[in-house]
């Protein structure tokens, strides 16, 4: 699983008990647990993988596979203003791939990483549906259309504050 050990607090096991407990404790509704558990952490380190297992009476192996699976959840901890890049078919062709490469260049991190400050994430997506934008960029829930590698500064600069 994730290799960053994190140490859970009570609150953090009771918010998990709760949600199991919305759901009735019922194994199928895995992914609804999941989801609600990662709204509420960011992301679902091992520790919280762990606890749903238990309260759900499921494997930690068949909740490890559901996480890894379905692209929406992450075992690493997004930034304050998660960044995607929509890599679909009408953003690659209008040069996605640079706008990611300039945004890579600009944060100093890979796909899938966060700044040391945790302020920036960054990650490329398949489709955002807004293909008469393309590229399309996602600032958290900021919708960017016709972006090209010579906006990235200034789309970083509306969050510096």
């Amino acid at each position: 699983m994730s290799s960053i050990k994190i140490e859970l607090r009570n609150e953090d096991v009771d918010f998990i008990k709760a949600t199991c407990s919305k759901f009735n404790s019922d194994p199928q509704e895995l992914i609804n647990v999941l989801h609600s558990c990662q709204e509420h952490f960011g992301y679902l380190p091992a520790e919280v993988q762990e606890v749903v297992s238990g309260h759900l009476n499921v494997p930690v192996a068949k909740v490890y596979g559901v996480v890894t699976f379905y692209s929406f959840f992450t075992m690493t901890p997004k930034g304050k203003h998660p960044i995607s890049i929509c890599m679909g078919t009408a953003c690659y062709v209008r040069g996605a791939e640079k706008v990611l490469e300039e945004f890579r260049k600009e944060l100093k991190i890979q796909v899938g990483g966060t700044t040391s400050d945790n302020k920036f994430s960054l990650s490329s997506l398949r489709c955002v549906g807004a293909c008469g934008l393309a590229p399309v960029v996602l600032v958290g829930d900021k919708t960017y259309g016709r972006v090209a590698p010579d906006d990235i500064k200034g789309i970083l600069k509306e969050y510096e504050k």
